[in-house]
C-alpha cells in the first residue's frame, strides 16, 4: 500500500480521470475498507500525507463524561471517556473528537486485499461515470467509429475511443451495409447506465437530427450560426426536407447551403444513401411556410383551418405535391405540423378563388 498515489495518478493520467475525483475515491475506499474491518458503525477519516504518498487513517472517538453508559457495554461504541482522552490530548473536552491513528497493515492481508478491492471497484465506476458524462454531453451530436462487428439480427457495432457502441437495424438507412473496419458517421441518440449492462450507447442515422449535424459539417455558414436550421424532416434514405433562416441580410440560407453547383447538399446527401433534400427558406408565415415546402410544387393558395391547411393546386402540379408514394406531401406535413389537403384548380365551390389565394399572392409580392 505504500506510494499507493503514485499507482493512482497514473491510472487517472491513462483514463484521462479528475485528479481530485481520483484522490477523493481513494480517501473514501480507505474509509469504506476500515468500516468493513473494524465496524460500520464506527467513524473514519483519511488524509493525504504528501511525504510519503499515501493516506494515513485515523478512527475519529467521541469524547464524553467517564460515567457515560456508552463506556459501560462491551462493544466498541466509538467513544472515550474524558479522564482517558485527556492522555491522548491534554486539550480534550467532552464533545470533541480525538484522533487516533491506525495502519490497515496491522490487520494483515485481509485489509490489503479489501483496500485494493474497493478502490479496483471505485476507480472503475468513476471511469465508467466519466464515460457516460462525456457520451451524454453528446447527445444528438455527429461521431465517427469503426465497425467492428455485425451481428445476425444485423445490429451494427461501432467502436468509438474507450467504448463501444449499437447502431440498431432500425436505426441504419434502408438497404446500406456495413464491413467490418469501415468508418461511419452517426449521431449518439440514447445513453444509458446501470448496474447489469454498464454503459449503452445506441447511435443513429436515421433521424433528422443526423440530417441537421452533417449539414452543420459541411456547411460553415450553419457552424458558425449565420444560418439557423429551423425544421427538419426525413423519411430515410428517400428524401427530406430542411427550412432554413439566415441571421444574417446579406447571406442567402438556400444558395450556401446548396453551394456551388450544388456540392454542399451533394456532399450531405451521399452520405445519406443518395437521399434528395429539398431546401426551403423557413417563413414565420404559415401560408407560406406550407406553401414553400410543397416544393417542387407550386401553390395557387394555402387557406389555414385550425392544424389543418388546404393548399390550392393546378392540374398539372397535383402529382408533384403528392410525390411518389405521397411522399412529398408527407414531408411537408411532418415539416410544417399541419395536415395538408389538396385543393385542385385553386377554386372554391363555384370556381372562385380563395382568400388564401389571395393572402399568398400578396404575400410572394410583398
Amino acid at each position: 500500500m505504500e506510494k499507493i498515489l503514485d499507482i493512482v495518478d497514473a491510472i487517472a493520467g491513462q483514463k484521462g480521470l479528475d485528479t481530485q475525483s481520483v484522490h477523493a475515491v481513494v480517501k473514501q475506499a480507505y474509509i469504506n475498507t476500515a468500516k468493513r474491518i473494524l465496524g460500520s458503525h464506527l467513524h473514519f477519516d483519511a488524509q493525504l500525507d504528501e511525504e510519503s504518498r499515501t493516506y494515513r487513517l485515523f478512527r475519529m472517538i467521541e469524547v464524553v463524561a467517564d460515567d457515560n453508559e456508552r463506556l459501560s457495554g462491551d462493544e466498541d461504541d466509538g467513544a472515550i471517556g474524558v479522564a482517558d482522552a485527556l492522555k491522548l490530548d491534554s486539550e480534550a473536552e467532552i464533545g470533541d473528537e480525538i484522533k487516533e491513528e491506525i495502519s490497515l497493515a496491522a490487520f494483515g492481508r485481509t485489509a490489503a486485499m479489501s483496500l485494493h478491492s474497493e478502490l479496483e471497484r471505485s476507480l472503475q465506476k468513476l471511469t465508467e461515470d466519466a464515460v457516460y458524462d462525456n457520451y451524454k454531453s453528446k447527445l444528438g451530436k455527429l461521431i465517427s467509429g469503426v465497425v467492428t462487428r455485425i451481428d445476425g439480427d444485423e445490429n451494427t457495432y461501432i467502436e468509438m475511443g474507450e467504448v463501444r457502441a449499437v447502431l440498431p437495424r432500425k436505426s441504419r438507412i434502408k438497404d446500406e451495409r456495413f464491413r467490418v473496419g469501415d468508418t461511419v458517421k452517426t449521431i449518439v441518440r440514447h445513453v444509458t447506465m446501470n448496474m447489469k449492462d454498464g454503459i449503452k450507447i445506441e447511435l443513429s442515422r436515421t433521424t433528422p437530427k443526423f440530417l441537421e449535424e452533417l449539414l452543420r459539417l459541411e456547411v460553415p455558414e450553419i457552424a458558425d450560426s449565420s444560418i439557423t436550421i429551423e425544421r427538419c424532416a426525413r423519411i430515410p434514405g428517400k428524401r427530406a426536407k430542411v427550412a432554413l433562416s439566415s441571421q444574417r441580410p446579406h447571406i442567402d440560407p438556400v444558395g450556401a447551403t446548396i453551394g456551388t453547383k450544388g456540392i454542399r447538399i451533394n456532399a450531405v446527401s451521399r452520405e445519406l444513401k443518395d437521399e434528395n433534400i429539398d431546401v426551403i427558406s423557413y417563413d414565420e408565415t404559415p401560408e407560406l411556410f406550407i406553401a414553400r415546402a410543397m416544393s417542387p410544387a407550386a401553390a395557387l393558395g394555402v387557406t389555414i383551418d385550425g392544424k389543418r391547411a388546404i393548399v390550392q393546386i393546378s392540374g398539372d402540379q397535383k402529382a408533384k405535391a403528392i410525390g411518389k408514394d405521397g411522399i412529398n406531401i408527407r414531408l411537408a406535413s411532418m415539416l410544417t405540423g399541419y395536415e395538408i389537403e389538396l385543393q385542385e384548380n385553386g377554386g372554391g365551390a363555384n370556381g372562385e378563388e380563395s382568400d388564401g389565394t389571395s393572402l399568398l399572392s400578396a404575400l410572394f409580392n410583398s
